[in-house]
Parts: structure tokens; sequence; C-alpha cells
């Protein structure tokens, strides 16, 4: 062998050295041009953070939204807003393809933001990301309305009187995740329907043995009788009526966000305990409890994330979360990013029996609307 076959030799065997395990498991061929696999640092307990914000970063029109927000608002003073414009891209400019990364600056405004989360005790990830999008959605209002104040206020020292009504716009937190519930009651004894519509992030099911996504959600629209104490009152009859009532989904959110009630208050043993029963969710999803009159019935989802609890309750465990990237799945614990089969999915829908001790179960659920644009 000659030298400069040796030479290259070492140079292939030192580079090879270079590549991570994900790296080799992806394949140098099939991994994604311009994407970006990076674990998030724990900082004590901040699980519940990472694995929401990994799920958020690859549902991809939620990620393209907060880079834009990004591009366009350099000069902003800090939200929690901007330290997660700065996370994702400090992910999706890094140079190498695969890592890790400490969201220093994101947790720590988020301890300011909000007195829960300013502690190293276990937090519920449904109630940081439902905090999360709620309070993203506020400052992208409250800027909005801050410009309109600026552009509506009079030439000179002369103050406004009186405030600029909010802006009746949606914001893309809307476009992406708001869908809209209507409730439908009929009064058993003028047969009167009555409908309210409601807002919602995320849908919130309950969950029951061995069962599905698809049936905790027809679970979640099935009649529902109002009677003796809980009668309705009813505005034909002008008095308290006994009704049926249902709630079915009128407006599909781009992504539609499901929360499993996993966690759920016992009083014989007055405390939470967790519901690890098995639910099964499918790789596609369509919704078949919408209101007659729902703007895309036929909507159709891919699931593209999910943050998983992994423990025996609500106040001790571990949250991790899979997700799915350019055809291929990614399990995220913390700073360590792995590959996994498709087929591996089924580990995380929860458990056949009572008598099994290992709890690794779906959580929160992304699923994405096959006609979002990526």
């Amino acid at each position: 062998m000659s030298i400069c076959q040796d030479l290259g030799l070492n140079f292939q065997q030192r580079m090879g050295a270079n590549i991570s395990q994900l790296e080799r498991d992806i394949g140098s061929e099939q991994f994604p041009p311009n994407e970006h696999y990076f674990g998030l640092v724990n900082f004590g307990n901040t699980c519940y953070s990472n694995s929401v914000l990994q799920a958020l970063y690859f549902c991809r029109p939620f990620r393209e939204k907060v880079l834009e927000y990004k591009a366009k608002n350099k000069r902003t003073k800090e939200t929690l807003l901007t330290c997660l414009a700065d996370l994702f891209y400090s992910i999706a400019t890094q140079k190498k393809k695969v890592g890790s990364i400490a969201p220093k600056k994101f947790i720590a405004r988020l301890r300011k933001e909000k007195e829960e989360f300013d502690n190293y005790m276990q937090q519920d990830a449904h109630e940081f990301l439902n905090f999360l999008i709620n309070h993203i959605n506020e400052i992208i209002l409250a800027e909005r309305n801050q410009s309109t104040l600026k552009v509506h206020k009079p030439a000179g020292d002369v103050t406004c009187n009186g405030s600029v009504p909010q802006s009746a716009e949606p914001t893309w937190v809307h476009e992406i995740f708001q869908g809209t519930l209507t409730s439908e009651t009929r009064c058993l004894n003028c047969e009167t329907v009555s409908s309210k519509d409601e807002h919602f992030f995320d849908l919130q099911v309950d969950v029951g043995q061995n069962t599905s996504i698809t049936h905790c959600l027809k679970c979640f629209s099935d009649t529902e009788t109002l009677c003796n104490d809980n009668k309705f009152k009813c505005d034909n009859c002008s008095s308290y009526q006994e009704a049926q009532k249902r709630m079915r989904v009128k407006k599909l959110p781009l992504i539609l966000a499901l929360h499993l009630k996993r966690f759920k208050y016992m009083e014989q043993y007055n405390r939470h305990i967790k519901v690890s029963h098995r639910v099964v969710f499918p790789l596609e999803l369509r919704l078949f409890n919408t209101s007659d009159d729902a703007v895309n019935p036929d909507r159709l989802y891919d699931l593209v994330a999910v943050v998983v609890h992994c423990g025996s309750g609500p106040n001790r465990g571990h949250y991790i979360s899979i997700v799915k990237s350019h055809g291929f799945w990614l399990l995220f614990d913390d700073d360590m990013v792995d590959k996994i089969d498709a087929s591996a999915i089924e580990d995380f829908y929860g458990l056949t029996s009572d008598l099994q001790k290992s709890s690794e179960t779906g959580y929160i659920l992304f699923y994405q609307s096959r006609d979002a644009s990526c």
C-alpha cells in the first residue's frame, strides 16, 4: 500500500469517527438538506419544556412562522416569543447537522414570565404548551395593537384619548392552531335547538382502557342529557327544561393538538393518578365528529409529533418526544436524539394491563393537515 493510500484511509477513518451515530443511522444520502436535529439540554426538570419545544419545531407551519417573526423583528424588546425565535433560529442555522443546544435564554425568560415554572419541580407539559401558545398569541396581539396606536396617534405631544380597539384579524397562531367547537343543545320540551361556538387551541379528550383516538373523539361528541339539577334554561320555554347536548367540531385547525387526559383526581386516594390505558393513535387521522355546517369536514391529518410522559404518576417521571421529519421518525430525550422505526410508535400507546409497570404513554398528539403549506 502506498503512503498516499494510507493517508487517504486514515482521513476517511478520522472523518468516520466525527460522524455521529444518528448521522450513520439516517445515512448521508438520506439526510435531509438544510435540516438539523439538535437535542436540548435539561436545566433541572425542564424536560416538560424540551419535549414540547421539539414537537413544535417539527410542526413546520409553526416553525416557519416563528423564523419569519425573527426575520421581521430584529429590534424588538425581549419576550418569550423573541427567545423562542432565537432558539429556533440557532437550531436552523447550525453548521453541524446534529448535536445539542442549551435553551438557556428561553428557560430564563419562561421563569420570569410565569412564577409556576420558576422552580425545579416536575411540571406538566400540557400546561406549558397551553401557556406558551396563548402567551405567544397575546404578544403578537399586543405588538399589533401598539403599531395601530402609533398609526392613529395625533401629531405633536397630544396623546390619544381612549384606546384603539383591538384588531379582530386572526394572528398566525390562530391560523395554525385554532379550531372551533359548536355546542348544540336541544330542548326536550319544545325541540328548539340552540348552538354556541367556542374556539380552541387544543382538544382535551378522556381516555378509556384499550381504545383509540377515533373512539375518544367519538365519546367527546356523544350526546349528554341535561336533567335534574343540571337542566338547561331554554329561552323559548322561558324556563329550565331537560335537554340533550353535544359538542362537535365546526372548524378543523391546520395543526390539531390532542391532549389525552391521563391525569385525573381520585377522591379515594386524595390525589391525582396517572391513567396509563392503551390508546392507539394512528399515523393518519380523519375526524368524524364534525358539525353539519363544518368548514372543512374532510380534512385529513398526518401525525407529526407526540409528547410522551414516562412514569407512573403526575408528580414524577419524565417527558420525551417523538417527531416525524422527512419521512422518518426521531426520538428526542433532552439532549439525546435517536432515529427509531415507525413500528416503535406502538410502544407509546400505553398499557394493556394494570399489572404492567413500565409506562411510556402518548400525552399530547400533534396532527398536521395535509393541505398545510410547507
